[in-house]
């Protein structure tokens, strides 16, 4: 099967690897990465986000250690538009997070619109941090916690570009 997904990923963290794992457990996965346009209109919070090509260079690293071993290709694409690569025809599967899954329904609407086929939508659990909230870049960029839940109240979150 061809998997689809997409997120700005930055700071990449243990509920991403959730969906990444599930994506490469269902086949070749696809992994849409928000533009530099695109990210700040993706959040609900306002916060730096990383280049592109630091994001990409970091996604890449986590998609390669996901398919070692394994039998499964992966490619990043970059997404200009929020409903990015999961409305293209080749796609089986889009992979997502409980937040998420409100906006793979419209793209299946956009996909029933130009003649496709629906995806399947999977669902992956939020992953939790040690205080009982859910792991988020935000959280992590703010100081709260690191990418695998533990919290830091020592840490100072992730400043401003200079």
């Amino acid at each position: 099967m061809k998997v689809a997904l997409g997120g700005t990923f930055d700071p990449i963290h243990d509920g991403h690897r959730a969906l990444f794992e599930r994506a490469f457990e269902l086949g070749d996965v696809t992994v849409g990465l928000t533009s530099d346009d695109l990210a700040p209109k993706t959040r609900h919070d306002e916060r730096h986000v990383r280049s592109f090509e630091d994001r990409r260079d970091n996604l890449a690293a986590e998609l390669s250690a996901f398919a070692d071993g394994g039998d499964r290709d992966w490619q990043i694409r970059e997404l200009t538009e929020p409903t990015g690569i999961a409305t293209e025809a080749q796609f089986d599967v889009l992979v997502v997070s409980p937040e998420t899954e409100t906006g793979g329904k419209r793209i299946n609407e956009i996909r029933r619109e130009r003649g496709h086929d629906p995806l399947e939508i999977a669902v992956v659990p939020h992953v939790y941090a040690d205080d009982g909230d859910i792991i988020s870049s935000t959280r992590i960029v703010n100081g709260e916690i690191d990418e695998h839940g533990n919290l830091t109240p020592e840490r100072e979150g992730r400043g401003q570009p200079s």
